[in-house]
């Protein structure tokens, strides 16, 4: 509470004279009959302002320069003092925190279908338009479960994805991911929690705790996506459909002693 503030609320409460408030709150007298001249200054330059602004949005920095265009003798931090004061400036959108999640080592399950990674992965067509890829690996047998080429991937559309998958290859235990918002929506927590799947989120900053998809996501790379120029969505999905069963059945996988991984889950 400001010292006129205080005077004000015991003048108010207490019924006590403007001297005898005064010398308890340790302020002179004359602020009370003081009126300050800067308000009618800037009353101009706020008129400036309004003008420049008109129905649109605009930022600090750009509506100092549309008044120094037309007024260069008024300073800038006049216009972004009135600016400021005034209520002009657009709302900061704070960045949401997101909680950082305990460390998530891989554990390498003995049977299938006890843990799936998921990540996403962006390129694009050749007439530059965007897309991207939802890829699936079990991290039993390192087999691409699924990989799911479109120009989005809403939680909405990786939930319908998965049922598909969930429908053909069976339901896991876990799926781990890192943090997106495709992951931490409302829709997709409760689908998991529906269908008694347990989210294996990664720390923030930590892909090697996701390393068996980054691993396959660097092949996918390699193999599809800096090696063809796509034409459509459809084109890169049979080319991705026909990668992942070569993949599956004729790649060798080091880490699995040189061996498919459909061999080595036989």
């Amino acid at each position: 509470m400001q010292k006129q503030e205080q005077v004000t609320y015991l003048e108010d409460t207490y019924k006590v004279s403007h001297a005898w408030a005064c010398s308890v709150v340790s302020v002179s007298r004359t602020t009370k009959y003081y009126q300050k001249k800067m308000p009618a200054k800037d009353a101009q330059i706020k008129t400036m302002i309004e003008q420049v602004i008109g129905c649109s949005r605009k930022g600090r920095n750009k509506v100092i320069c549309l008044v120094q265009k037309k007024y260069p003798h008024i300073s800038g931090s006049k216009i972004r003092r009135v600016y400021e004061q005034e209520g002009f400036s657009l709302h900061r959108r704070l960045k949401r925190r997101i909680k950082n999640q305990p460390a998530n080592p891989i554990e390498i399950p003995l049977v299938a279908n006890q843990e799936w990674a998921m990540d996403f992965m962006s390129d694009t067509l050749e007439n530059g338009r965007k897309f991207r890829t939802l890829n699936v690996v079990d991290h039993f047998n390192r087999a691409c479960m699924g990989i799911a080429v479109a120009h989005s991937l809403p939680s909405v559309r990786v939930i319908e994805y998965l049922e598909r998958m969930i429908e053909f290859q069976g339901k896991p235990r876990r799926i781990r991911t890192d943090n997106g918002p495709e992951f931490r929506s409302k829709k997709f927590q409760a689908w998991m929690s529906d269908q008694q799947i347990t989210w294996s989120p990664i720390q923030k900053g930590k892909p090697q705790q996701n390393g068996i998809v980054e691993r396959f996501n660097r092949t996918f790379r390699e193999d599809v996506l800096d090696a063809y120029l796509f034409s459509s969505v459809a084109h890169a999905q049979d080319l991705a459909d026909t990668w992942k069963q070569d993949y599956n059945n004729q790649r060798p996988h080091q880490s699995l002693g040189y061996q498919t991984p459909s061999e080595y889950a036989a």
